[in-house]
């Protein structure tokens, strides 16, 4: 469904952020992308709905070539891709339901939307989508008055208004505790099975992208240093991706979680990062 082909990025700097990325998503599949801090993970889902414009390379989603795009074209290729951010990039003065209606805006236009004019069948998947990502009770909350995790359900739900068929997913558990880490990976893994949607996720915590994950592709220096099945993630390959460390092995189980793969995934083990 997606597919990347020599794709690059340096910065007029001359740092060099991407060398020659080749990657194919399949429809459905959930990758994480791992590595050190620097190593490219953002900037290649940004490249990917050219928020970071690549120096070089082509990106397909399906036969639409993304990298040629501009002006009208790119805005509705982007409506097919949903991104879920970081920091959230929510509307603080706004109201939960309006956060989430703003996922239309590649649809309904500045001005519709600006007067709070969107079609009522955009409204009611909004209103099943909050009850799906369990803030129903929250819908005439102002955003800043969520607690984090509950900003991540408003963007998870934001992303999926838009029908996407790509999730791009910016380290969604960064600012989170590891019980609503774990709640929101899981979220997100049970709406792309639920919708059929592939995902791409930037993720930090290895132990997470093992339990949820259905692919790891691992990146160091801008380059692809591995790609495979969780189970393949060794401590030899974790020294190969963030260099040398003291590597914790452990049984990894989330009872509360069981992917299509379950078995398979029970029983690898998990890698925790040590702090750097």
């Amino acid at each position: 469904m997606l597919t990347l082909a020599g794709v690059g990025k340096r910065y007029p700097t001359g740092d060099r952020a991407l060398s020659d990325i080749e990657l194919t998503l399949p429809e459905g599949q959930v990758l994480a992308l791992i590595g050190p801090s620097g190593a490219g993970k953002s900037t290649l889902i940004r490249c990917v709905n050219r928020l970071v414009e690549p120096t070089q390379g082509s990106i397909r989603l399906g036969d639409q070539e993304l990298t040629t795009l501009s002006g009208a074209g790119l805005r509705r290729a982007r409506r097919s891709m949903g991104m879920i951010f970081q920091e959230y990039a929510l509307v603080d003065r706004l109201t939960v339901m309006e956060n989430v209606l703003s996922g239309r805006l590649g649809y309904v236009g500045f001005w519709r939307s600006f007067l709070r004019r969107y079609p009522s069948d955009a409204v009611r998947e909004a209103f099943r989508l909050l009850e799906r990502v369990g803030l129903a009770h929250a819908i005439d909350k102002r955003a800043d008055a969520l607690s984090g995790g509950q900003r991540q359900r408003v963007g998870i739900a934001r992303a999926l208004l838009q029908s996407p068929r790509l999730l791009l997913v910016d380290e969604p558990t960064a600012s989170l505790d590891p019980k609503t880490s774990r709640q929101i990976m899981r979220l997100i893994r049970e709406l792309c099975a639920e919708r059929g949607l592939a995902a791409i996720i930037n993720i930090h915590d290895v132990a997470l992208a093992q339990q949820f994950a259905d692919r790891i592709v691992g990146l160091n220096a801008g380059r692809i240093v591995f790609d495979g099945a969780p189970g393949e993630l060794t401590a030899e390959m974790l020294t190969t991706i963030y260099g040398e460390e003291e590597w914790d092995v452990r049984e990894s189980a989330d009872s509360e979680y069981e992917a299509p793969d379950a078995q398979r995934r029970a029983a690898a083990p998990a890698m925790r990062v040590a702090a750097s």
